[in-house]
């Protein structure tokens, strides 16, 4: 007898438990590089604690969420988000009775192929590489995890379960998708991903617009003012003030944040198990034929439309953040450029490797897996005239 997915509050399911459409060990399509089964641990819990122990999941400390790394101790980071992504993510997927392990997994590699200084690194790196097949950060990280982690005598990258792997992958130009193989099959077939891939799309977004919002007021670029015109933010401001009269500052702020999570995840919940029942939805293969089965209600779309339209105004927009990400272009353009026209520049891994695979792709690799600082201080020993010499 199958069960239906229950509400938030319920325990952990067991596999037996998981819904019928859920991705489980049972269905999986495996690993790339076959291996012996964990003894101790399911096959995603192991995809979970190899993303945690690779080196680019490390890197994701110091790389930009919205604010460069060195701006202040209090700030989101690339490592943060994810692991705050993860946590909804699993949340969320364990309430609908989904693969929670795999979620986790998804949630905390999404990010992996991020290059230093956020959107603005990633926008100047795809420049960079516009005549050399493009730079898009999502498909970096599927190229982390599927060969730039070193870690195994017996293959290149982390071999992750394909479940994984194909979760990973949010988006893909069918150009690109034909030369990934059977990963990127569905992006030709027009199927639809898993809904445990599907979950960590919207978790990233929850986590990202409030956690932005956080970090925007911690930094006095915006104002409580001004987030009490939006009318989400507003709303949960009056229900925190009605309870707490006295509730002032950062208390009041994430006393704020946390009822508009709670409210984005419950509405989420509600509306993707509709879908689901409407759809008619019993085995996974059905997940991948119907139209996407996770998100919001056509009202809160709305209200997280508003929400994103003034972040993007008032916070991306501040002239702060764009003299820092104007600064990030330049430092990225610098450097693909200087590297191109001399590889002798680059460590000597690097410059082995783009005799294999051609440069360009190379020094992308190079220039996306650097840190906020260290690309900083790279630029520097490149174009300052008394650094670049170690003691």
């Amino acid at each position: 007898m199958h069960r239906k997915p229950k509400s938030a509050q319920r325990s952990k399911p067991a596999v037996s438990e998981l819904a019928t459409w859920a991705v489980s060990e049972a269905v999986s399509n495996g690993r790339v590089h076959a291996e012996p089964r964990p003894k101790t641990r399911g096959e995603f819990q192991r995809d979970r604690d190899r993303i945690v122990h690779s080196t680019a999941f490390r890197r994701l400390e110091y790389k930009t969420q919205v604010f460069v790394n060195h701006e202040g101790d209090l700030f989101r980071t690339r490592l943060t988000h994810s692991i705050e992504v993860a946590q909804i993510a699993r949340s969320i997927a364990r309430a609908l009775s989904l693969n929670d392990d795999l979620t986790e997994a998804i949630a905390l590699a999404h990010d992996l192929g991020h290059t230093p200084f956020g959107h603005a690194g990633q926008d100047a790196l795809n420049e960079c590489m516009i005549d050399h097949g493009g730079f898009e950060h999502n498909l970096q990280s599927l190229r982390i995890v599927d060969r730039l982690e070193e870690r195994y005598g017996a293959f290149d990258g982390l071999n992750l379960m394909f479940e994984t792997r194909a979760g990973i992958l949010k988006h893909c130009a069918p150009a690109r998708a034909r030369d990934l193989g059977a990963v990127g099959q569905r992006f030709l077939d027009d199927r639809r991903p898993s809904l445990e891939a599907q979950i960590c799309n919207l978790a990233d977004e929850i986590a990202y617009n409030n956690h932005d919002v956080d970090d925007g007021l911690r930094s006095g670029l915006i104002t409580l003012e001004q987030l009490e015109q939006i009318s989400l933010f507003a709303r949960h401001v009056r229900q925190a003030l009605l309870e707490f009269p006295r509730l002032t500052g950062r208390r009041l702020i994430h006393e704020t944040v946390r009822r508009v999570i709670d409210a984005q995840v419950t509405d989420l919940l509600t509306e993707t198990q509709q879908r689901i029942a409407a759809n008619g939805i019993k085995t996974l293969a059905d997940v991948e034929h119907a139209p996407p089965l996770v998100g919001f209600s056509a009202a809160m779309q709305a209200e997280n439309r508003e929400l994103k339209t003034f972040l993007r105004t008032e916070l991306y927009r501040h002239y702060q953040v764009v003299r820092m990400t104007n600064k990030a272009r330049r430092v990225i353009r610098d450097m693909f450029a200087a590297f191109l026209a001399e590889p002798r520049l680059l460590p000597p891994q690097y410059q082995a490797s783009g005799a294999q695979e051609g440069m360009p792709r190379v020094i992308a690799d190079y220039i996306a897996g650097l840190t906020d600082r260290y690309a900083m201080k790279e630029h520097r020993r490149l174009f300052t005239v008394g650094e670049g010499v170690e003691p």
